[in-house]
């Protein structure tokens, strides 16, 4: 596995883990580069374990750390199912199995953790996934932020279906599932930073639904669920990988007015902010508006939208804006909210 970026820091920073281009960097030009191997694809959100079954069975690994850790809309440990279950979801897959293990802080609230461990069982049910193995560690008093949870799945896949950016062609079209930003301002909001409130839900939850209502559809090509940078950052992977140009309409990509209204007053762009309930799918061009009528029948779907394209373009991600105009949107590099995911 060839990579052409460097680490240019010294030490490691909360950047190189916000889903930008920090962190692209440092897993392409440490972790791909030691750790290469044939099943080693660091743009799928799943692994392909190939020979092991008549299907394809695959595999996939998250880590989870929020502040705070109870959120409107979900909880650390609702988190990590969805956030597990969802990438073998956008893969293909149906979830069948997880891991799970919990990093608990000395003199962490045994109530609190009991309401975690909860949240886990329902979402697990939920989405008719087992909890099978795992593991328990305590480390020291201030070592831990309360709880850190890591989780590992495995989903079984059809072995027609082919999904990833190298089926990617011009003039194809990117769809959303549903208002983007929700998950990072709710938790935002959360912490009552910058003397702020508000009632905004988190989008988490699980994507199923919406990625197994396409997998009959011919011109699917790839589905990834925005979490980490959001739908820009989804953008530039899509970007990077085909060469492609990916043009971006701003006044179709739904974001709803309490989260307009919070990243306007404190300078966030709601492209960039985690989502853990949404699909990003790329369909071909005459699937387009039948995928939007699959969304928009499912529960949660009502403001799935079209909100653009693939072009043979010079490789950069536009954004054509409210005003007419369009612009670069460049690459995230500083992290907006640390500790939403």
């Amino acid at each position: 596995m060839k990579t052409t970026t460097t680490v240019q820091d010294t030490h490691i920073s909360l950047a190189h883990g916000n889903g930008g281009r920090y962190m692209r960097e440092l897993i392409e030009s440490l972790f791909a580069r030691y750790l290469q191997n044939p099943n080693l694809d660091i743009q799928a959100d799943a692994a392909l374990l190939p020979g092991l079954t008549d299907g394809d069975l695959l595999f996939t690994t998250d880590g989870f750390t929020v502040q705070p850790l109870e959120f409107p809309g979900g909880d650390i440990g609702s988190l990590a199912v969805h956030g597990t279950t969802n990438d073998l979801a956008v893969s293909g897959a149906v979830p069948k199995y997880l891991s799970l293990n919990a990093f608990i802080e000395e003199g962490f609230e045994v109530a609190q953790l009991q309401r975690i461990i909860q949240s886990i069982a329902d979402a697990a049910s939920a989405v008719d996934v087992q909890v099978v193995a795992g593991d328990t560690k305590v480390v020291r008093r201030g070592e831990g932020s309360g709880i850190y949870l890591a989780t590992a799945g495995i989903g079984m896949r059809d072995h027609h279906l082919k999904l990833g950016m190298n089926m990617i062609k011009p003039g194809d079209r990117i769809l959303v599932s549903g208002p983007v930003g929700d998950h990072g301002i709710a938790v935002m909001l959360a912490r009552e930073q910058f003397g702020l409130r508000g009632d905004v839900q988190s989008d988490a939850g699980s994507v199923l639904p919406f990625t197994q209502s396409l997998l009959d559809m011919s011109g699917l090509r790839f589905m990834r669920d925005p979490t980490r940078g959001g739908v820009a950052t989804v953008a530039h992977e899509i970007c990077r990988a085909t060469g492609m140009q990916v043009r971006l309409d701003q006044t179709a990509i739904p974001v709803r007015d309490p989260v307009t209204s919070v990243c306007e007053m404190l300078g966030y762009d709601p492209l960039f902010l985690a989502c853990e309930g949404r699909v990003v799918a790329v369909v071909a061009p005459e699937q387009a508006d039948q995928v939007l009528a699959r969304w928009r029948d499912l529960p949660g779907g009502e403001l799935a939208a079209l909100i653009g394209e693939t072009q043979q373009e010079d490789p950069y991600v536009i954004l054509e804006t409210e005003l007419g105009g369009a612009r670069i949107l460049e690459e995230l590099e500083d992290d907006p909210l640390p500790r939403i995911c």
